[in-house]
């Protein structure tokens, strides 16, 4: 269930309530008089169930409550309520399987805008991936895999495209092609100060590395992992269960090809820097297709399981 705080215009708050009142999966609605203040008017509270919240949320856009109000949505963790359980019963699906679109463009937008603690996650995972190339480390490549926030700009170009967003599309492909060429120029600076301190030196990136060479080999397979990654990063996020965000960093080498790229460019050995920036880019690929395709057949098989609009 979800809980919605609405400041309404007194002069639309009996057809707010009334909208409220007639979509299937609300519940334990209240209304408080004039009880807000900036802005002005009625507060009116409700519960609905997630498969009900992104049909009633558009209508209330389409009142301009948005606009002219405000409209607070929170998570229940725990409801002990009987017209709440039937509130989830008589709504249509099931709440697992419901897109929260407005909730969906809200957290990419948060995620995929280019800021400084953006580029300070993606260079240190990117260090990180270079630590463990240099040090053959699979341990270090993951590490470097679940530090990189690179999920969030992908997921909003996924979102903007099924949308419709330009601005969102905007905001997160600056932040990818912004990101990642500051992450590896950072990367190249910290490889310089290693050599100068004698930690990394050119005879170890030359050095056989079975543990991460598959990092600038890319194949047939690099896009099918990043493709099912594509999936289950967009089903984690529209269902709410960041958990597998975990399982998603972990599959993808965007970040370490981007380390390696920029290790290969340092020491001059173009047939790796090729290998690596091919692999970053079939794995951006494979994850924004993925990706849209995931949400439009949410989409469809949401409106198949809602049929007409409450």
């Amino acid at each position: 269930m979800l809980h919605l705080r609405m400041i309404v215009p007194a002069d639309r708050t009996d057809t707010v309530v009334d909208l409220v009142e007639r979509t299937t999966g609300t519940t334990h609605i209240a209304v408080l008089p004039g009880a807000a203040r900036v802005p002005q008017g009625d507060i009116v509270l409700c519960d609905v169930a997630r498969e009900a919240a992104d049909g009633l949320l558009r209508s209330l856009r389409e009142l301009r409550i948005v606009e002219d109000g405000a409209i607070a949505v929170e998570d229940i963790d725990l409801s002990l309520s009987r017209r709440a359980d039937r509130a989830e019963e008589d709504a249509p699906g099931e709440g697992a399987d419901a897109v929260l679109w407005e909730s969906l463009t809200e957290a990419t937008h948060e995620e995929s805008t280019l800021t400084v603690t953006y580029l300070a996650f993606l260079a240190v995972a990117t260090m990180l991936a270079a630590c463990g190339v240099m040090l053959d480390s699979s341990i270090l490549i993951v590490g470097a895999m679940v530090v990189g926030p690179e999920f969030g700009p992908l997921a909003g170009v996924c979102t903007a495209l099924v949308q419709r967003h330009p601005r969102l599309a905007l905001r997160s492909s600056v932040a990818l092609l912004v990101g990642f060429p500051v992450a590896m120029v950072l990367t190249g600076g910290f490889n310089y100060l290693m050599n100068l301190l004698g930690v990394f030196s050119e005879a170890q990136f030359a050095a056989p590395h079975p543990s991460t060479e598959f990092i600038w080999q890319p194949d047939a397979s690099s896009f099918v992992v990043a493709f099912l990654a594509g999936i289950a990063g967009i089903l984690s996020l529209t269902s709410a269960k960041s958990g597998a965000l975990v399982g998603v960093a972990i599959s993808v080498t965007t970040v370490p090809a981007a380390a390696n790229a920029a290790l290969a460019l340092s020491y001059g050995d173009y047939a790796e820097l090729w290998g690596s920036s091919l692999q970053l880019l079939v794995n951006l690929a494979g994850i924004v297709v993925a990706g849209v395709l995931t949400l439009l057949a949410q989409k469809w098989f949401w409106a198949r399981q809602r049929g007409p609009a409450t």
